[in-house]
């Protein structure tokens, strides 16, 4: 009796999960189908960003004239960087018509560019602002003749720079904290 009992476990068991695993199969198969083809125009169309020098971010961080250029350094491992975004975001819509450029310069490693960073970028709809900075290319020299405060010690961390005005913060901004640092440069 324990035989039949034991063996008739087993056979449902195998049962249950050959079946569970089958529809998990093919739901998986046919999700990913359509999400890959989604996936892939919509990304095509949104992740262009592009590597840039220690050189030439410089260039960008020194523009100086009459448009207020906000630059945010972060990476998507941060925690404190990304929960900021959202922040940037609606600034950059609220700003759209204003002369203000939003730049965000990724401190990703190399490795995940196409990975992480391509799915944050595509996620936000970030691509034509956003550059990329291979960290392996920065030394102390980049810090002490771009910024006053900031060492490259920690991030996130926003430059500001309308014409000669700057104004550098380290670590995550609040909303209330991004509104009136913009708003000091606009007036």
């Amino acid at each position: 009796m324990k035989k039949i009992i034991l063996s008739t476990l087993i056979l449902t068991a195998l049962y249950s999960c050959k079946k569970e695993t089958s529809k998990t199969e093919d739901n998986a198969t046919a999700a990913d189908s359509v999400t890959v083809t989604q996936n892939t125009k919509d990304q095509a169309a949104t992740y262009i960003p592009k590597e840039f020098s220690p050189e030439n971010v410089g260039q960008q961080l020194a523009k100086n004239n009459d448009t207020l250029y906000v630059t945010n350094f972060f990476a998507t491992w941060c925690g404190p960087c990304m929960k900021e975004i959202p922040s940037f975001k609606n600034k950059m819509q609220e700003l759209k018509d204003k002369p203000v450029k939003f730049t965000f310069i990724n401190l990703d490693d190399k490795a995940d560019w196409d990975t992480a960073v391509k799915d944050f970028v595509v996620e936000n709809n970030l691509g034509a602002n956003v550059i990329l900075l291979d960290g392996q290319k920065l030394d102390p020299s980049f810090f002490s003749k771009n910024f006053k405060q900031w060492d490259g010690g920690s991030i996130p961390f926003t430059f500001m720079r309308k014409g000669k005005q700057t104004d550098e913060y380290l670590g995550m901004m609040t909303e209330e904290v991004l509104n009136s640092k913009i708003d000091a440069f606009l007036k």
